[in-house]
């Protein structure tokens, strides 16, 4: 019994960066794995990382397209 209590303590940061990074929209699984070679940093950086925002591209269109793009309409 002593033994399922000390892996679900030695889980708990795992849990934690994980759920952090679903919240934040990027990937569980990664952050999960992450945090078991590297605990307490993944925290961390997960903290000091920018949210992904779904509604905007991750690129920026060049200003001879923008223009072009603006003078169809």
């Amino acid at each position: 019994m002593p033994e399922i209590l000390l892996i679900c303590v030695l889980l708990i940061p795992q849990t934690v960066a994980g759920v952090l990074a679903h919240s934040m929209g990027k990937s569980f699984w990664f952050w999960f794995f992450i945090s078991f070679l590297i605990p307490i940093i993944s925290l961390i950086i997960l903290l000091f990382m920018d949210e992904k925002k779904s509604d905007t591209t991750s690129y920026e269109l060049a200003e001879h397209v923008r223009n072009r793009d603006q003078a169809k309409v």
